[in-house]
């Protein structure tokens, strides 16, 4: 009973904001979209129906800009049939648009990741009004998702690991406005970043983190995974160093109201966010390496890297990193999947070379 009630706190808390925004993108989608939120609403998360909206919204207004029956309609007056009216041509020129478009006089771009995302959510909504018999055909389906191309994956090498922490401790080369706060935040920024390397949490989870999420006898700790469950990770010594000396420090702290259970908490004594954790992170991250961009997914990736290494284990590096699906584990980490296959050739000898020993 007390872990429902945890949970309810902490949906209450974390979908707060989500929710409210969620409300303000749904005035300007058309009508129809909100019975498809609303049926979606059980197997989907409050993040992932916003970036949907976002999405849509996309859609709904390139539609409009560019079809002249469209262009004296108010998108929020669009009624459910037309995308029965949308053809094919239709969809592949909106995903021609999203490579360049510009928007509020800025210009945006979006990469196959973009597309992808895109197209997902186009898909799941033309999905849900045809099993609803709610139009004809599901036109959003006969498009190809844009394929991913493999990519390097970046991460900060051993080295670079230590380099970064000692940097945080240090504060050394921050600029004279960022070391007016160091003092403020140093334990902060070393629990939050050694946790993000210890453990490859996605940084969601990190700010979400509340102060009786962390069982410091255990060495455990309690998130709310991408997909709407909670599971429990483990920690090693070293964070849960870390966690303990910003944790004496947090008891200082008079949070605002709302946060009083948050862990992680940001200058203004708020629940930090998501943005301010990526800032952080580039901030430190720019004075250890120029050539790689750093942010905490890559911190994700530097933690999957080492696991591997260290364990040679697909699976288990796919159940702490929380994926669902091994091979998406599998797809990230090829190239050290390839390597380890190497150095497994290179441990049998079949015959001694012939010509040692020999004058």
């Amino acid at each position: 009973m007390q872990s429902k009630r945890k949970d309810e706190k902490y949906y209450t808390e974390q979908d707060k904001l989500n929710t409210l925004k969620m409300r303000e993108v749904l005035d300007t989608l058309p009508r129809f979209c909100r019975q498809y939120f609303r049926g979606i609403e059980p197997r989907t998360s409050a993040r992932t129906r916003l970036g949907y909206a976002y999405d849509l919204r996309i859609f709904f207004e390139f539609i409009k800009n560019n079809n002249p029956s469209m262009k004296n309609t108010d998108i929020k007056d669009f009624s459910v049939d037309l995308l029965d009216q949308i053809g094919r041509e239709d969809i592949e020129e909106y995903l021609e648009y999203l490579s360049l478009y510009e928007k509020n006089e800025k210009e945006l771009s979006n990469a196959e990741q973009g597309k992808k995302r895109k197209m997902s959510a186009l898909r799941s909504m033309y999905t849900y009004f045809y099993k609803s018999e709610m139009i004809e055909r599901n036109t959003a389906e006969l498009i190809d998702m844009p394929k991913l191309h493999e990519h390097e994956i970046i991460r900060l090498e051993p080295n670079e690991v230590a380099v970064l922490l000692d940097q945080v401790e240090a504060g050394e080369k921050l600029t004279k406005s960022q070391l007016k706060y160091h003092e403020k935040t140093k334990l902060r920024d070393l629990a939050m970043l050694t946790l993000l390397l210890g453990t490859g949490i996605r940084v969601s989870e990190c700010v979400g983190i509340d102060i009786d999420d962390i069982d410091y006898e255990n060495n455990g700790l309690s998130i709310h995974r991408k997909g709407g469950y909670n599971t429990t990770i483990y920690f090693p010594d070293e964070v849960k160093a870390a966690l303990l000396d910003y944790h004496e420090q947090r008891k200082q702290i008079a949070p605002c109201e709302g946060s009083e259970n948050a862990f992680f908490l940001s200058l203004q004594n708020k629940r930090i966010t998501v943005r301010a954790v990526e800032n952080l992170v580039k901030k430190y991250a720019k004075n250890v390496t120029t050539i790689k961009k750093i942010t905490p997914h890559k911190l994700r990736s530097t933690f999957g890297t080492n696991l591997y290494r260290e364990s040679g284990d697909i699976y288990l590096v796919a159940d702490v990193l929380g994926h669902k699906d091994v091979n998406t584990t599998r797809k990230h980490y090829a190239a050290q999947e390839d390597e380890n296959r190497r150095k497994a050739a290179r441990m049998i000898k079949l015959r001694e070379n012939n010509n040692e020993g020999q004058n």
